[in-house]
């Protein structure tokens, strides 16, 4: 199983194939926003991944609309809700400013 690590909290936690980094971020008691159920509608939840995105889906169209939509978007943004664990590297993810509190 993968390590999914978080900055800047640097908090880890391990995740099963299949899950998302939305589920996997709240598993290790982090603060992120996630107003829209998991959707990709809202938007809230935008991270950057910093290592292991190889361990994750591609980016499906809805994703990618909904990213292209979003200020401050960058080649390492995804949604942490459509973001899936596919792999076994282990992931690091930076939870943005706005939606964890720091």
């Amino acid at each position: 199983m993968p390590t999914v690590t978080i900055l800047p909290s640097g908090k880890t936690v391990e995740a099963k194939e299949g899950t998302s980094l939305l589920e996997a971020v709240l598993a290790a008691d982090e603060n992120i926003l996630h107003k829209c159920g998991g959707n990709a509608q809202c938007g809230s939840c935008h991270i950057f991944v910093q290592t292991g995105r190889k361990s994750l889906s591609k980016i499906a169209a809805t994703e990618n609309e909904k990213l292209d939509t979003l200020v401050g978007v960058g080649s390492k943004s995804r949604l942490a809700c459509q973001a899936r664990i596919t792999g076994m590297e282990d992931i690091t993810v930076e939870l943005l400013g706005f939606a964890s509190g720091f």
